[in-house]
């Protein structure tokens, strides 16, 4: 048995402030993918849902959810809750039943109604939780972490604001050309410099929005894809969800404490370095094979973080890259042709489905005025809240 299931299809709800349910959003995204993939809905066999926690009960039974919205026929359904990396915990579910035999075709769906602002933990006293702990502690919102991240840069690296806002620029270039995402508006250095500034040295454009907006995925085995008449699908070869490794001696989202390195060595590879090597691992390719990667920027900051932990380049040399213009279209390695978080904000748990839908896309060669040439493989990252994080990597 091989260890690669095929993506018959990918299909999205446009991000935005839509002010609707986000069934409904999941709805179009799904019927998209059945689309996509020539699938009826009464072929899919299971339908995984990422959760939603903001939006009532429905949002926490995601899976039922939305095949009761598109009509009971007796899937069987899963609930996934991984904050940020939920949609890949998902899609790693519905390729977990696949190989196992469980189902040929699976439904992958996220979506979200995502409150304004930054998000903030759910109500309740709950003193045993770091993420309410650093809210009531510290008052550290998210855009303060960022701005942290930013700051370390800086001092490490020598990074500046500078090139952060080069990060940006190289986005919404990118996300100006995507009719699914939020923003499509090219910004230039100077605009990003006369942003409000959120959390110094951060900007406003220097950080995403929260957005409503979903994305599914209609996943199979390789056999039924063949037997569907597609031999040679885009296909899903690794999905790593590795959890941190103490000591961690870094601040991490969304503790405010690190652990004492006296008794045991901390690893040569932060988390989110690791979270890529085992990709890479289970997909038998190192980055020199990439053709793209879609990473998770928060803020024009962290993605630069991302390329030295994807392995694009050293420790340090993220802000080189994007000086160089290596990581936009056209260059070396591009990262985020998409647009990125920067283009279509947070839809939690619909960013990592919609990462993998866009390099579905960029392997087919169907991704239009922002195609890069000749992809062939690709990788996306992303890390949620309580050591959760993951890695897909996708070939053709």
């Amino acid at each position: 048995m091989t260890g690669d299931v095929a993506v018959l299809g990918a299909g999205m709800h446009p991000w935005g402030k839509w002010g609707r349910s986000f069934v409904e959003y999941g709805t179009v995204a799904a019927r998209a993918a059945l689309t996509d993939a020539g699938i009826d809905w009464r072929q899919v066999q299971s339908v995984v849902g990422a959760d939603t926690v903001r939006c009532g009960y429905p949002g926490y039974v995601a899976g039922a959810t939305f095949a009761q919205a598109l009509g009971w026929q007796g899937a069987r359904v899963t609930s996934v809750y991984a904050a940020c990396a939920s949609g890949a915990q998902a899609i790693n579910t519905a390729r977990s039943q696949i190989l196992a035999g469980m189902a040929d075709v699976v439904l992958v769906v996220g979506a979200d109604s995502a409150p304004k602002g930054f998000f903030a933990p759910a109500g309740g006293d709950r003193p045993d939780d770091p993420d309410w702990v650093r809210f009531r502690v510290l008052g550290a919102t998210n855009p303060a972490y960022f701005g942290l991240y930013a700051r370390r840069r800086i001092a490490l690296y020598g990074d500046s604001p500078e090139d952060f806002a080069l990060v940006k620029v190289k986005n919404a270039a990118a996300g100006a050309l995507n009719p699914n995402a939020r923003y499509r508006k090219t910004v230039s250095a100077e605009d990003v410099a006369a942003s409000a500034v959120v959390a110094d040295p951060l900007r406003l454009l220097d950080i995403c929005a929260t957005s409503d907006g979903a994305a599914a995925l209609v996943l199979s085995g390789m056999d039924f894809a063949r037997r569907h008449g597609v031999s040679d699908p885009v296909r899903i070869r690794a999905v790593s969800t590795v959890t941190p490794t103490y000591p961690k001696t870094v601040l991490d989202l969304p503790d405010i404490a690190t652990d004492s390195a006296a008794a045991v060595d901390p690893l040569p590879h932060t988390f989110r370095a690791c979270i890529a090597r085992a990709a890479y691992e289970e997909a038998g390719i190192g980055p020199e094979d990439l053709s793209l990667a879609e990473v998770y920027d928060l803020s024009t900051a962290l993605e630069l973080e991302w390329y030295e932990d994807i392995g694009l380049c050293g420790t340090g040399e993220g802000a080189k890259l994007v000086r160089e213009g290596a990581t936009a279209l056209g260059g070396r390695i591009p990262v985020n042709v998409s647009g990125g978080l920067a283009s279509f904000g947070e839809a939690v748990p619909a960013q990592a489905i919609a990462q993998v839908c866009e390099l579905t896309w960029q392997l087919r060669g169907a991704a239009g005025d922002r195609q890069v040439p000749g992809a062939r493989t690709g990788m996306t990252a992303n890390q949620g809240l309580f050591g959760h994080g993951s890695a897909v990597v996708a070939v053709r």
